[in-house]
C-alpha cells in the first residue's frame, strides 16, 4: 500500500521538496478524489486523497519525486443539463502539471455523451510529470530592454530550426536548437531584442486533422498551462523538456535577447459538449468553462474553438495568474502575447477592459513588469478592440498591418490613415496617456501570407489544408507583383516602412530570407517544409538577408526612429516640398508623400536624463506605380545623404543631396536620406 500523507493544500499541482511530493487538486464538483501513479511499465496505482480544504483535495507521498507519471480520477455528478460532467473512468491531466509525456492517442473511450462512458480512458492518455524544480541559473538576468529599443522577432521553435543545416540534427526543431549559436547569431545580426515564441504551452492536435494526415503545426489548442510542449524537446519527455526550456532562456539572455510566450488561456483543447474529456471538463466543468446561461450542457464559444474559459470565476483567474507567474518565475521568460485577449476580458458578454483579469495583472508585482501584448480582438460581438487595452499593455496593431498594406498594394485615400500609422497611432493610444511602443507594428505574423506570398498571390491557396480553400482569411490586402524584380522592391518597401515607424517593429520569421508558404494563407495544419523556414540557399537570398540587417542597424543608431512620446518635430511634406494641407491628405489619388523628422528637436531624455540628439532625415514614399520627382526642400536642412533607396538592395548612390533639388524616386520604392 502506497503510504499517503496529509500534505498542503498549496501550492496547486505537484511540488517536489527533495523527500517527497505534494499533490493539491482544485474541484468543487468531486464526492472523491484519487491520486494515479504510474510506473515504468503503464501499471496503475490509484491513491484516495483524504483531505479536502477549500474544495482542494491534497496529499503528500513521501519519497515519490521527479519523473513519477501520474494523472487523476474525479468521483462526482455527471449531469450534462446541469453543467457536470465527472466521470471516474477519465484520467485526467493535472491543471498544473509542470511537465506532460506523451500526446493523446484519439478513442471513443476519450469522448463522453448525454451518459457517462465506461471505457476506461488512461490506455490513451497522456501523463502529468513529476518534475525537479531545482536549476543552474547562474548569473542569468531579464535583458529588460525598453519597449522603445525593442524589435520583436515571431518565431516557431520547431519550424524555426528544424531545417537549418548548421545546427547539429539531434536537436533540430527544439528549445536547444533555438539556444543554439547559429540561431542567435542570426538574430542578432537582425538587431532582435525579444523573440516571441509562438506556443510552447503542451498542446494537442485535434483528432479530425490526424485523420487526414495533418497535425496541430501552430499549437492553439493547450491541454497544459504549465508544461512546456514535450515534442520540442531534444532530450526526452520525463521533465528534460523542462530544463531544456530553461537552458534554451538562459542563453538568450546572455545575448540580450528576451523571451516573450504566446500564451492561449482563452480555451482549452476539450473542444464543446461533443468534445474529449481531458482535464478541466471532468474536474470541475462549470468552475472552467463559460457555459450557456440556462443551457449549461453546452458552451459559449467566443474563439471559434468550441469553448471559452470562465473569466467570472476565481479558480480560471487563479490558474492563469498562477501560470504566468510560474513562466516568469521559475522558467525566467520575459513576457507575454495573449492571443484573442478580448476573451479575456469577458465577464459577461461585453468586452469590458477594466476587467478583473487586467485589474489583478495591473496590481500583480511580478507580471506588472514583464511585457505585456495583446491580440486584441476574438471572433465574438464587439471582439475588435484595438487601440482599447489598458495602461502598460501593448497590442499588435491590425489596422498598422491593414493600411501599410494597402499603400503599397496602390488602394487609393491611404494617406491619412497612412500618417498616422507610420507616427505611432497616436489616434489609437495617445488620449488615453498611451505612447508609442503601444503599438506593435507587423506587417506579417504567423496568420495570413508570408512576406513572400504577400507580393506574390492575389488570392489564398489553402487546397493542401483539405478543406477546399474555405478556410483562412479572403481579406489579405496582397498584391501579385507580376515580376521577382518588383516582388523583392515591394519586400524592401514593406521592411523599411516596418522598422522606421514609430512603436515596436514585429518582424514574422524567415521574412527576411524570403519564406514563401506557396500562397498558404493558414498553416496552422502544415508541418513540413511548407511552413518550416528554408535555410538551404541563404547565399542566394543573402541581398535580402543584408538589407533587413542594415535597416535593424539604422534602426538602433538612431533615437529618431524610436520616439517615446508623440510630441514629435516632424512635418508632412508633398512630392513639391511644401508642406501638405487639408486638401493635399484628401487627393485620393495621391500615392506619394515626404515626411521630415527632426532629430535636433527630440524633447524627451535619454535614461540617464541627458537630451537626445540625433540627425534629420527625409523619408520619400512613392506608392504609385510610376517615377516621381520630389524636390528636397529648402527649409530643413542644407545637405543630405541617401541611406536607403528600396528601388536598389545595394547602396550606390553616396552622391550628397542639396536643398532645392529634384529627385527622381521610382514608382513603388522609398528613399531615405540623412541630414549632413
Amino acid at each position: 500500500m502506497i503510504e499517503i500523507w496529509p500534505g498542503d493544500p498549496y501550492p496547486l499541482g505537484a511540488t517536489y521538496d527533495g523527500a517527497g511530493t505534494n499533490f493539491a487538486l482544485f474541484t468543487e464538483a468531486a464526492d472523491r478524489v484519487e491520486l494515479c501513479l504510474f510506473d515504468e511499465d503503464g501499471k496503475e496505482s490509484r491513491v484516495p486523497f483524504t483531505e479536502c480544504e477549500g474544495f482542494i483535495w491534497h496529499g503528500y507521498l513521501p519519497g515519490v519525486g521527479p519523473g513519477q507519471r501520474y494523472g487523476y480520477r474525479v468521483h462526482g455528478p455527471y449531469d450534462p443539463a446541469r453543467g457536470l460532467r465527472c466521470n471516474p473512468h477519465k484520467l485526467l491531466l493535472d491543471p498544473y502539471a509542470k511537465a506532460i509525456e506523451g500526446g493523446v492517442t484519439w478513442n471513443k473511450a476519450l469522448y463522453d455523451g448525454d451518459m457517462p462512458n465506461l471505457e476506461d480512458s488512461a490506455p490513451f492518455m497522456p501523463r502529468s510529470i513529476v518534475i525537479n524544480p531545482f536549476f543552474g541559473w547562474g548569473h542569468d538576468r531579464p535583458p529588460a530592454t525598453p519597449y522603445h529599443d525593442t524589435v520583436i522577432y515571431e518565431a516557431h521553435v520547431r519550424g524555426l530550426t528544424i531545417a537549418n543545416p548548421k545546427i547539429p540534427e539531434r536537436i533540430r526543431g527544439s528549445y536547444a536548437a533555438l539556444g543554439h549559436p547559429e540561431i542567435i547569431d542570426h538574430l542578432t545580426k537582425l538587431g532582435v531584442t525579444a523573440l516571441e515564441l509562438m506556443p510552447v504551452h503542451q498542446f494537442v492536435t485535434d483528432q479530425h486533422l490526424e485523420e487526414k494526415g495533418l497535425t496541430n503545426y501552430w499549437g492553439y489548442n493547450t491541454s497544459g498551462y504549465f508544461a512546456p510542449h514535450n515534442r520540442y524537446s531534444s532530450q526526452g519527455q520525463r521533465g528534460g523538456q523542462v530544463l531544456e526550456f530553461k537552458a534554451m532562456v538562459r542563453n538568450l539572455h546572455e545575448a540580450g535577447i528576451e523571451v516573450i510566450l504566446d500564451v492561449v488561456y482563452n480555451h482549452t483543447a476539450e473542444g464543446n459538449h461533443l468534445g474529449p474529456t481531458l482535464g478541466l471538463k471532468g474536474i470541475d466543468n462549470p468552475t472552467y468553462y463559460r457555459l450557456v446561461d440556462g443551457d449549461p450542457q453546452h458552451y459559449m464559444d467566443t474563439t471559434g474553438t468550441g469553448n471559452s474559459l470562465f473569466m467570472r470565476s476565481p479558480q480560471v483567474l487563479q490558474m492563469i495568474m498562477d501560470s504566468l507567474r510560474y513562466w516568469v518565475m521559475e522558467m525566467h521568460v520575459d513576457g507575454f502575447r495573449f492571443d484573442l485577449a478580448a476573451t479575456l476580458a469577458r465577464e459577461l458578454h461585453e468586452v469590458d477592459r477594466l476587467s478583473a483579469f487586467f485589474d489583478l495583472v495591473q496590481q500583480d508585482p511580478v507580471l506588472s513588469q514583464v511585457k505585456l501584448i495583446a491580440e486584441p480582438w476574438d471572433v465574438g460581438p464587439g471582439g475588435y478592440q484595438v487601440g482599447n487595452f489598458p495602461a502598460r499593455w501593448t497590442e499588435w496593431n491590425g489596422k498598422y498591418r491593414d493600411t501599410i498594406r494597402d499603400l503599397w498594394r496602390g488602394e487609393p485615400a491611404t494617406l491619412p490613415e497612412f500618417g498616422s500609422r507610420f507616427t505611432g497611432s497616436g489616434d489609437l493610444y495617445q488620449s488615453d496617456s498611451r505612447r508609442p511602443v503601444a503599438s506593435v507594428n507587423f506587417v506579417t505574423c504567423h496568420d495570413g501570407f508570408t512576406l513572400h506570398d504577400l507580393v506574390s498571390y492575389n488570392e489564398k491557396h489553402n487546397e493542401a489544408n483539405g478543406e477546399d480553400n474555405r478556410d483562412g482569411t479572403d481579406d489579405n490586402r496582397s498584391w501579385d507583383a507580376g515580376t521577382e524584380a518588383l516582388r523583392e522592391q515591394q519586400k524592401r518597401n514593406f521592411l523599411t516602412t516596418l522598422f522606421l515607424s514609430q512603436g515596436v517593429p514585429m518582424l514574422s520569421h524567415g521574412d527576411e530570407l524570403g519564406r514563401t508558404q506557396q500562397g498558404n494563407n493558414n498553416g496552422y495544419c502544415q508541418d513540413n517544409e511548407l511552413t518550416w523556414v528554408d535555410w538551404s540557399d541563404v547565399r542566394n537570398k543573402w541581398l535580402l538577408l543584408e538589407f533587413t540587417q542594415r535597416l535593424a542597424k539604422l534602426r538602433r543608431e538612431h533615437p529618431v526612429f524610436r520616439r517615446r512620446r508623440f510630441n514629435y518635430d516632424m512635418a508632412w511634406l508633398t512630392p513639391s516640398g511644401e508642406e501638405m494641407t487639408v486638401a493635399d491628405w484628401n487627393v485620393g489619388y495621391a500615392k506619394s508623400l515626404a515626411v521630415y523628422l527632426n532629430g535636433k528637436a527630440i524633447t524627451e531624455p535619454d535614461r540617464r536624463g541627458r537630451p537626445i540628439v540625433d540627425d534629420s532625415f527625409l523619408v520619400l514614399f512613392n506608392a504609385h506605380h510610376d517615377t516621381i520627382r520630389f524636390t528636397i526642400p529648402k527649409d530643413y536642412g542644407e545637405m543630405w545623404l541617401t541611406e536607403i533607396d528600396t528601388a536598389m538592395p545595394i547602396m550606390l548612390d553616396t552622391r550628397v543631396k542639396r536643398a532645392g533639388e529634384r529627385l527622381q524616386v521610382p514608382g513603388r520604392s522609398m528613399r531615405v536620406l540623412r541630414g549632413v
